[in-house]
């Protein structure tokens, strides 16, 4: 029942999101971007699969997905509607906001809930077709390669890019562990906190979603360590001690012993991986700005730093040699 209020929530960088609000009850809808889309981008469909199968079959926080629309006569994309939950979004992960003794318990939560996902047996609730469960990290290098190519066109060449296009598929790790679902974009700012503690209410964003190598899927969210805040908020050369966070040693130890494994001893070639593809999405983002796509206020801020992750992604890679 009307009226209806639609307002465009900031930050995102792929599919809109908006926050519905009626006499006493809002909702949230996410929708494909308007315009000409890369094959396979913009998978909202799969995003609300795996959310109603993490809804209906677990306790893992999770808005409550409620309705998928294909049909693009609606509104002109395909969209699902969520529930709209109440709560809070950390964007810096030096936590500014909170006082210094508060610090701790969010990372806690936060690699605690990551491990909480990667402990899930996906063909038990019924995600078994989701994704190809070997070669993860050998299929991402070569769909990320292909999509730069494509954007390439339109955004232009980077030459670390390229050099990394040629590097990462001949330096992956003999062994991969057993697969599991991944998030695929696990950050702090994409999930939601109590108003009043450091319970998780949700994680957000599940585009990059599938399933693959969790020890990968650490290394994206692990990879704020090692950025400055300028691509993605991070905490490279910030005092971590002084800020009240755990050093690197203790967050990989924390994840390692809540999976019940020792170490990740391919982490700096998957933290490289990681670096390389977020720097493929911000040359996508480019490539959506040149076409006249790119939806999100800060998509200028993101393209811009292109050349920045792919230069990290570089001394990453000599700091796995």
């Amino acid at each position: 029942k009307g009226p209806l209020r639609v307002t465009l929530f900031p930050g995102g960088q792929s599919n809109p999101t908006y926050r519905l609000e009626g006499p006493g009850v809002n909702y949230v809808l996410r929708r494909k971007p308007p315009g000409t889309l890369l094959p396979s981008a913009h998978a909202i469909e799969r995003e609300f699969r795996v959310m109603q199968a993490l809804a209906t079959h677990t306790q893992f926080p999770v808005a409550q997905p409620l309705l998928l629309c294909e049909d693009v006569a609606v509104i002109g994309t395909a969209f699902y509607v969520m529930q709209y939950m109440e709560g809070r979004v950390f964007w810096d992960p030096c936590l500014p906001e909170l006082p210094r003794e508060q610090r701790r318990p969010v990372f806690a939560a936060m690699v605690q809930t990551l491990a909480q996902l990667h402990s899930i047996d996906y063909r038990a609730i019924g995600l078994a077709d989701f994704g190809r469960p070997e070669g993860y990290v050998a299929r991402q290098i070569a769909r990320w390669s292909k999509q730069y190519t494509v954007d390439a066109q339109t955004a232009g060449a980077v030459p670390d890019m390229e050099r990394l296009i040629d590097w990462l598929p001949r330096h992956a790790p003999a062994e991969e562990p057993a697969p599991t679902l991944l998030h695929g974009d696990y950050r702090l700012d994409n999930m939601m906190f109590d108003p009043h503690s450091v319970r998780v209410l949700g994680v957000l964003d599940w585009e990059l979603s599938t399933i693959g190598n969790p020890e990968a899927d650490f290394a994206y969210n692990f990879m704020m360590y090692r950025v400055p805040s300028a691509a993605i908020p991070g905490l490279m050369n910030v005092d971590l001690a002084k800020h009240g966070l755990p050093s690197e040693r203790e967050y990989i130890d924390s994840y390692c012993r809540r999976r019940g494994i020792s170490d990740i001893p391919g982490l700096d070639y998957y933290v490289a991986f990681c670096m390389f593809r977020l720097a493929g999405i911000f040359h996508g983002i480019r490539g959506r700005l040149a076409r006249g796509t790119a939806v999100s206020p800060k998509a200028k801020e993101y393209a811009g730093n292109v050349e920045l992750m792919a230069d990290l992604a570089c001394r990453q890679v000599e700091r796995s040699r």
